[in-house]
């Protein structure tokens, strides 16, 4: 969330007046953010626009696997990201990964992703494959991250891994079998035994 100003303090870091401010907000010069009650706050980010002060933002490079046993696979990840950064030709640029399920949204290279990119920090997240950032909602949190000005770009436009989406299938399945009939219960285990199964054929 971004940081928000009186106007005692924003008059303070900008050297003019509160009606100078409030001339400003009437004539469309400076963005305010109006209270409940009708006051107005200041975002920082007009703050620093009004000063000259650019935001520095970086790019971050996010890769994932579902599993230990593909670290390689993760590394490579991490490699083709550089690679493609390189010949974009970006400056630095932040890697973060995590071991876990596209479906795990408590994954915290995933979480520090949103982190920085609500922050204002981040112009654009580079991945290998859309499925690596999220399982479901790729558009909806591709039209959000542009909402604070970040961009995703994608590498690869076709996906693979079909071992994941099995996995992230009987995930699914699990988690609504327990749901209804309890974790302990024998129909959830018949359930989930049964999609293991039928996946395997």
């Amino acid at each position: 969330m971004e940081k928000l100003y009186t106007l005692k303090e924003a008059k303070k870091l900008l050297g003019v007046t509160t009606r100078t401010i409030q001339r400003w907000d009437k004539q469309g010069k400076i963005k305010v953010v109006r209270t409940v009650g009708g006051r107005r706050r200041i975002p920082e980010s007009e703050i620093k626009r009004i000063l000259g002060l650019k935001e520095e933002r970086v790019v971050v490079g996010y890769a994932r696997v579902s599993s230990t046993t593909q670290k390689d696979d993760l590394e490579r990840q991490k490699q083709l990201i550089c690679s493609y950064a390189k010949d974009k030709g970006y400056d630095k640029v932040q890697i973060l990964s995590d071991v876990g399920s596209g479906l795990n949204e408590k994954r915290k290279g995933f979480l520090r992703v949103l982190e920085m990119v609500t922050e204002k920090k981040v112009s654009r997240v580079i991945i290998v494959y859309k499925d690596r950032l999220t399982r479901f909602g790729f558009e909806t949190l591709r039209k959000m991250f542009q909402a604070f000005g970040t961009e995703i770009e994608v590498i690869n436009s076709e996906e693979k891994n079909q071992d994941e989406l099995v996995e992230d299938l009987i995930i699914i399945v699990s988690h609504f079998a327990g749901k209804l009939y309890g974790m302990r219960s024998r129909k959830y285990k018949e359930v989930v035994e049964g999609v293991k199964k039928l996946v395997s054929i």
